[in-house]
C-alpha cells in the first residue's frame, strides 16, 4: 500500500494522536515528520520528532515502554495522525498510563 500524501507544517511536522487499541483510551499526543513517520511504517513501533532536543525519538527506547502500532489513521485533511497502539507499559513519563490524567474544570 503507498503511503498517504501527508500534510506536514511548516516546520515539517504532523500530529499524531497516539490511543491504546485495546480501551480507546487517548495515551499522548506526539509530533512526527517524515523521518519518523517512516521509521514507525517500517518497524512497528512509534518513532516520533522531539521539538524540545530536535532529535527523532523511538517511544520505549530507554523506558522499555514502547508502543507496538496496531493501525495508522489519518484525517480527512490529511494533516494529523491517529494511531492505535498496543502499549508494553506507561505511556506517560510521570508514570501515568495516560498524559491526559488531569482535569481542568471550565466556570459555570
Amino acid at each position: 500500500m503507498p503511503e498517504p500524501a501527508l500534510k506536514f507544517d511548516e516546520m515539517g511536522l504532523i500530529p499524531a494522536v497516539v490511543q491504546d487499541a485495546s480501551t480507546l483510551e487517548v495515551l499522548m499526543v506526539a509530533w512526527m515528520n517524515e523521518e519518523s513517520f517512516k521509521l514507525t511504517m517500517a518497524t512497528g513501533e512509534t518513532h516520533f520528532w522531539s521539538r524540545s532536543r530536535q532529535a527523532l525519538w523511538h517511544k520505549g527506547a530507554t523506558s522499555g515502554n514502547i508502543q507496538s502500532v496496531n493501525e495508522i489513521r489519518y484525517d480527512c485533511d490529511q494533516d494529523t495522525l491517529l494511531l492505535l497502539v498496543t502499549p508494553a507499559g506507561p505511556a506517560c513519563h510521570t508514570g501515568m498510563n495516560s498524559c491526559f490524567y488531569r482535569t481542568a474544570t471550565a466556570a459555570p
